[in-house]
């Protein structure tokens, strides 16, 4: 079993995304979905964008019953279209890419009921719709901040494995504890500098990964 990361991560995200981070030889997670998708790629997509899916889906009136239906309907359209998806360096691209997605199957899930559906605390879930809809709104601005949390977070569970246990700890006490580099040090046995060298590796990866994705 994966073992989660402390919840102070979604405190971090600006920091782990930096201006001109995500410059790299190697392909992104969205770049290799795009242009060589594989079986491992995919796999490494749902499992990022399966409990995000489903999670907004419950929020938006959707039971747990027919939202695992739906979060694969979901993701059945993105393997479909997203050879078609331009990024085109536009700021979030993906998530509102992907949010369209969400809301253009929610739309036919609740026409196919012929109704429409009271939305959780009261009102329609229409309403919750439109307000999802409009970059504006502050609903839709909740998605964006969720999903670049999300994504961070999950991302660093999905790396973890790639990574010698030290250099994930002196990552882990460094980045998300907050810890000094001569604290993390003294408590691991390493020098500074390899403190450091940890800390670059690990944001490197996640940066390259994450490219597209949160940006």
């Amino acid at each position: 079993m994966r073992r989660t990361l402390p919840a102070g991560i979604i405190n971090y995200h600006p920091q782990l995304i930096e201006t001109g981070a995500i410059a790299e030889t190697s392909l992104s997670l969205l770049e290799r979905l795009h242009l060589r998708p594989d079986a491992d790629s995919w796999q490494r997509f749902v499992d990022l964008y399966g409990p995000l899916l489903s999670g907004w889906l419950r929020r938006l009136g959707v039971r747990p019953q027919d939202a695992e239906d739906l979060v694969q309907e979901v993701l059945s359209v993105v393997v479909r279209e997203l050879p078609g998806f331009e990024h085109n360096r536009r700021p979030g691209a993906f998530r509102a890419w992907l949010r369209s997605s969400l809301l253009n199957r929610l739309r036919a899930f609740w026409r196919a009921r012929r109704g429409r559906p009271a939305a959780p605390g009261g009102g329609e879930a229409d309403s919750d719709l439109e307000r999802l809809e409009d970059s504006e709104a502050r609903l839709s601005r909740l998605w964006d901040e969720q999903h670049d949390r999300h994504v961070l977070r999950r991302l660093l569970e999905l790396l973890e494995p790639e990574f010698e246990p030290a250099t994930w700890r002196a990552f882990r006490l460094l980045v998300l504890e907050g810890r000094s580099t001569a604290a993390v040090a003294a408590e691991l046995g390493l020098s500074a500098n390899a403190v450091r060298i940890a800390k670059s590796r690990v944001l490197s990866r996640l940066r390259r990964e994450s490219a597209g994705l949160v940006d």
